[in-house]
């Protein structure tokens, strides 16, 4: 079954790779979706792929590379419905 997620990771996430590593992280898994820097210091993750794999990635996320110090992430479902074709960094 497809999942699709939004993760939103605190911490020392950018400035440290967190968002290259992350789309490495995802490559693996096969999963499509994008990392993008906020204003406020955290790192949003649209993820989207198979329910294992979107599982995998979350624990990934929890601690991130070794670089970064994730502090928290909130994890909320998102609907199915918009096409994604690879992961981006924006």
């Amino acid at each position: 079954m497809t999942r699709k997620v939004n993760i939103v990771v605190s911490g020392r996430v950018q400035g440290v790779y967190f968002r290259a590593f992350t789309r490495r992280k995802a490559k693996q898994l096969d999963l499509v979706g994008r990392a993008t820097n906020l204003a406020d210091g955290r790192v949003e993750i649209i993820a989207q792929g198979d329910d294992e794999a979107i599982a995998q990635f979350i624990t990934w996320c929890r601690k991130g590379p070794i670089t970064a110090r994730v502090d928290h992430i909130d994890i909320n479902e998102l609907p199915v419905a918009e096409e994604l074709h690879s992961f981006e960094i924006k």
